[in-house]
C-alpha cells in the first residue's frame, strides 16, 4: 500500500480549500489505498477515523431482518464515515464498504481533534463541511417524504451518473427505497 502525505497542489486545492489548511493536515491525514469489496469500517464498532475519496465509490449501509439497505454512497471529493460514531466515540450499527478500488485520505479522531485546537482556520473549514452534512441529510429526508421514485431517481442519476454504471441495481434499488424491479422499470422508461 502506497503511503504519502496530504500535498496541497491544484490536483487537491478543492479539497482543502487554501494552502495554509493543507499545511496544517498534512501531518495528520493519511493517503490509503484499499480494493473493491473492503470494507472500511464495520457494524458494532466506534468509528474513529473518517475519509476523502480521491477516486472511486463507498457506500454506507445496515442490515435490516437480513438485508443490507444502502443509505449513502460517496465518491470523488466527498467525506466517509460514520459520523455520529466519530463524534461521540458510540458503537455503530452501520458498515461501509468500497464499491470499487478507491484512494481516500484518511484522518483520525484523535488528530482530527489536536487539528481543530490547535488551527482555527481547521476548525472554520470543518464547521463548515458538518453543516453540508447537515444539509445534504435534510435534503435526503425531504426527498424520501416528498419526492417519488421516478424523481429521486433522475436526481441521483443527475447528481452522481458514475454510480449507474459502476454500482449494483440491487445497492441502488434500496437507497432510492424501492424494488430492483421497480428500478428496473423506471430505467427502462
Amino acid at each position: 500500500m502506497e503511503k504519502r502525505n496530504l500535498i496541497y497542489d491544484e490536483n487537491h486545492a478543492h479539497l482543502l480549500q487554501s494552502p495554509e489548511i493543507a499545511s496544517a493536515m498534512k501531518e495528520v491525514v493519511k493517503y490509503r489505498e484499499y480494493p473493491k469489496k473492503h470494507m472500511l469500517f464495520k457494524e458494532g464498532n466506534v468509528c474513529d477515523r473518517f475519509y476523502i475519496v480521491i477516486s472511486g465509490i463507498t457506500r454506507m449501509f445496515y442490515y435490516k431482518e437480513g438485508v443490507d439497505i444502502t443509505i449513502h454512497f460517496s465518491t470523488k471529493n466527498e467525506g466517509v464515515g460514520v459520523y455520529e460514531s466519530f463524534a461521540k466515540q458510540n458503537k455503530s450499527k452501520f458498515n461501509i464498504e468500497a464499491l470499487t478500488d478507491v484512494k481516500l485520505y484518511e484522518i483520525s479522531y484523535q488528530k482530527f481533534n489536536d487539528l481543530l485546537n490547535a488551527n482555527s482556520e481547521v476548525e472554520r473549514y470543518f464547521r463548515f463541511f458538518i453543516q453540508q452534512l447537515h444539509i445534504n441529510l435534510i435534503d435526503r429526508v425531504n426527498e424520501s417524504y416528498f419526492s417519488n421514485a421516478k424523481e429521486r431517481y433522475e436526481k441521483l442519476l443527475a447528481q452522481k451518473p458514475e454510480l449507474f454504471q459502476k454500482v449494483a441495481l440491487k445497492h441502488l434499488a434500496t437507497y432510492l427505497n424501492i424494488t430492483p424491479e421497480t428500478l428496473s422499470r423506471i430505467r427502462n422508461k
